[in-house]
């Protein structure tokens, strides 16, 4: 046998077990796909065991009181808030990133957060505090969703619509609005009195005592609605995260799918933002922990390792600074910084957005 022969034979035999190891299962192997669900049994687990804690623990009132019913509903009104936003924040990063094809960008990109804080604070500023404190129930809550979804109709059926339709010119133009209106709203902060813009503060931090129960009823069926249609869309999202020539090749309309997936993306962080307030960088620290933990390009794996990584981070970082560290300081400060500092790591990492 001569050398050429030899080569044709390795090349051969190495392209048979390559073809061999080949799979179309969501993971390569079944030791990753058993890591998975030890790790999403694990997360689920430390959250429930965290929301009892939230519950229960160090509770003042004895158990036979009257009065314990009403202080545990009060706080289970906190826990399902957090479970909104973990809903909200999850299953929106994780598809925005995969729409993008980019695991660095969150959808405040978007200028959600901006809107939130620019409607507050001009409310405040042209109307007065009594006009920012009685700016609550369920017509002002539906009237924030409606102007975010709103902007964010309008941003993609201008720029995403037609032949040139750019993702990258959308994102561009949501940074340069959401840069804009923050730049207005801090304009009027630094106009406004300490009083004011103490109470303007406590309405900027992204907080789940920001929930009213009250939107409850109108909230939860939408964000259940909304959380099903992308878990149905789940194998859509597989295909269109591998670009446009890939999923146009595959019979996917490309742009339709991008502008249903980014509407209820939309809807979901305008729910969020208008129920608890801005949390940048919370929907990125789930999404980063969720690519490590489940090693899969499936989002019928990755929506469900998000959205019980979400709940655990939220109940634990609440369980943690109230029960351990006993400090009523805003959890969302934490959140966001380790969110912040792992966002940095990443961008170092990869030296590119």
């Amino acid at each position: 046998m001569n050398a050429l022969d030899y080569t044709h034979n390795n090349v051969a035999i190495g392209s048979s077990l390559h073809n061999q190891n080949r799979s179309a299962r969501a993971f390569r192997s079944k030791k990753e796909e058993t890591r998975y669900w030890i790790l999403l049994s694990l997360f689920i687990v430390l959250g429930l065991l965290s929301s009892y804690g939230l519950l229960v623990y160090n509770n003042p009132i004895p158990v036979d009181s009257p009065s314990f019913i009403p202080v545990v509903t009060r706080r289970l009104e906190a826990i399902v808030a957090m479970i909104i936003a973990a809903i909200c924040h999850s299953l929106s990063t994780v598809a925005f990133q995969s729409i993008t094809n980019n695991r660095i960008i969150t959808p405040s990109l978007l200028g959600f957060e901006s809107l939130y804080s620019t409607i507050h604070t001009s409310t405040l500023f042209f109307f007065g505090a009594s006009a920012l404190i009685s700016f609550s129930g369920i017509g002002s809550y539906l009237f924030q969703v409606i102007i975010m979804v709103l902007m964010s109709l309008i941003l993609y059926g201008w720029l995403l619509s037609g032949k040139y339709g750019n993702l990258q010119l959308m994102l561009l133009v949501g940074i340069i609005i959401g840069t804009g209106l923050n730049s207005v709203s801090t304009f009027m902060r630094r106009l406004l009195a300490p009083s004011e813009f103490d109470l303007l503060q406590a309405r900027l931090f992204g907080s789940v005592n920001n929930a009213d129960s009250d939107y409850f009823p109108i909230v939860i069926p939408m964000v259940i609605i909304i959380g099903l249609l992308l878990l149905v869309n789940s194998k859509k999202l597989n295909v269109v995260s591998l670009g446009k020539d890939v999923a146009t090749s595959f019979g996917v309309k490309y742009q339709p799918s991008i502008i249903y997936t980014l509407i209820l993306v939309a809807v979901l962080m305008a729910i969020s933002t208008s129920l608890i307030g801005p949390l940048t960088f919370y929907g990125f620290l789930i999404a980063t922990l969720s690519y490590q933990a489940a090693p899969t390009y499936d989002h019928r794996y990755i929506f469900p390792m998000a959205l019980a990584i979400g709940f655990c981070i939220l109940t634990s970082a609440y369980f943690l600074m109230y029960h351990v560290f006993h400090s009523q300081a805003v959890v969302s400060v934490i959140i966001e910084l380790f969110g912040g500092i792992i966002f940095l790591i990443v961008i170092l990492r990869k030296r590119s957005l």
